[in-house]
């Protein structure tokens, strides 16, 4: 019963979440031009409460937990779990006071309304996986960036969304290209639970009636570790709080 249902409500979630998405590029273009960096922010930060939103289409809800321990004025590096391709406007809204920014495949930096221009010129970085040195370098200037302005970047350390919601072993690589640019941060284990549920039937139709969790965990620095550690202890983190092995 509840597939018919998410074939009746896919189709009106789609066509709504692409609305904004087409809605909100002109505006981001004009709040850059003529408002610059904190105006462009503001618009995406509402475009990412709205995509939000639509969740409530497919009878999902949401929960954001443990945000009030984030310090304040601090970089961050935020290191999370993926589940699916709607991980992403949780994090912006969650994590806006902070400033958060992408490390994304260059693929996403064109051809997509509002997505690709944030990307662009948001703060992000784009980066070609068939580059390693490339990927790199724009990770490490990423963490100039971070630990100027006292921002927050986002690695998924899996490298690739899990379909089923099992995570994947998290590799280092781009971690430890951080913490070479950003030895102040705070790392900030972060949760996404229940994503996975929206495409278990791939992208349609997508699964209704969920309930999803963005959690925070305990930040902690990373003195005294090195990058290897800190992604397994990042990784044991969330692995217990999901209950996966």
């Amino acid at each position: 019963m509840k597939r018919v249902i998410g074939y009746i409500l896919t189709p009106i979630f789609y066509l709504i979440f692409g609305f904004i998405l087409i809605v909100f590029h002109p505006i981001q273009v004009i709040c850059y031009n003529l408002g610059g960096y904190s105006a462009h922010k503001r618009s995406v930060d509402i475009m990412n409460y709205l995509l939000i939103k639509t969740l409530i289409i497919l009878g999902s809800r949401t929960k954001f937990v443990g945000f009030d321990q984030l310090p304040k004025n601090k970089p961050l590096i935020i290191i999370a779990n993926h589940q699916s391709m709607f991980d992403i406007p949780p994090v912006v809204w969650g994590f806006r006071k902070h400033h958060a920014k992408f490390i994304s495949k260059k693929e996403l930096g064109k051809g997509i309304p509002s997505i690709s221009y944030n990307l662009r010129k948001g703060g992000s970085v784009l980066i070609d996986r068939k580059n390693p040195k490339q990927a790199i370098n724009e990770i490490k200037k990423l963490g100039d960036k971070i630990e100027e302005n006292n921002y927050s970047a986002l690695i998924f350390p899996e490298g690739t969304r899990s379909k089923n919601g099992q995570m994947r072993k998290f590799k280092a690589g781009g971690i430890h290209a951080l913490l070479e640019k950003v030895p102040s941060a705070y790392i900030v284990p972060f949760v996404i639970d229940g994503h996975y549920k929206l495409q278990e039937n791939g992208s349609f139709p997508l699964g209704i009636g969920n309930r999803l969790t963005y959690k925070v965990l305990p930040p902690f620095k990373a003195e005294g570790m090195n990058s290897e550690e800190v992604t397994a202890k990042t990784e044991l983190l969330i692995r217990e709080e999901l209950n996966q092995e």
